[in-house]
């Protein structure tokens, strides 16, 4: 097993909320990975909505996902580039 750590700046214009989060919450939960989304000091379990609603996550806020289990490399990408678009247009 493999942990994979990446920093990106969200794109979406309302941040994760609603709908980006939504979608963001079912790509984590289809890569069965464990996958984790920290905001400064909190870091919360990024396959729970209400966790990641609570992070208050804005456009423009830098977070950091840890990805652990099988090519971790591939699905931290994956997701990399999800919050990297904008959700919102």
């Amino acid at each position: 097993m493999s942990e994979a750590t990446r920093t990106v700046t969200v794109a979406s214009s309302s941040g994760l909320h609603a709908r980006p989060a939504s979608l963001f919450v079912q790509t984590v939960t289809a890569s069965k990975h464990k996958v984790t989304i920290a905001k400064g000091e909190k870091s919360v379990n990024a396959a729970s909505i209400l966790a990641l609603l609570g992070l208050g996550v804005q456009t423009g806020d830098e977070v950091t996902l840890t990805v652990d289990g099988d090519d971790a490399e591939t699905t931290a990408d994956s997701l990399v580039e999800f919050l990297s678009t904008d959700h919102d247009a």
